[in-house]
């Protein structure tokens, strides 16, 4: 299940949690809110909800590339850097331009040749 980990503000600049929802626990802690995104979303493509996912469950590409949203030609959603199969489909890992991941079905991206 992608989104099995979570990012939670903790009290402080260096205090941010990485969530484990299969788990109920922690799996990172006295991070920084980047560190903390980066580490959740290389957690997403090694585990899946009933633990380590299967080497043929994750494409990884060898340069990010730039996708769109179907929907919203023009409109660069980021850039992706791999392929997950979660329950049956294919979830695009994309990196936001505000350096955030988010996890977008394949049948919604695009691949832009120009940006």
């Amino acid at each position: 299940m992608v989104g099995r980990f979570n990012v939670r503000a903790g009290s402080g600049d260096t205090d941010w949690i990485v969530f484990d929802n299969a788990a109920n626990g922690n799996r990172g802690s006295g991070l920084t809110e980047d560190a903390a995104h980066q580490l959740a979303a290389d957690l997403e493509l090694q585990y899946d909800v009933y633990g380590p996912r299967k080497p043929e469950e994750v494409r990884r590409f060898a340069q990010p590339v730039p996708v769109e949203r179907i929907g919203q030609p023009g409109v660069l959603a980021g850039w992706q850097d791999c392929w997950v199969r979660d329950r049956g489909i294919w979830v695009g890992r994309v990196k936001t331009r505000e350096q955030r991941y988010v996890w977008i079905p394949g049948s919604e991206l695009r691949k832009v040749d120009v940006i």
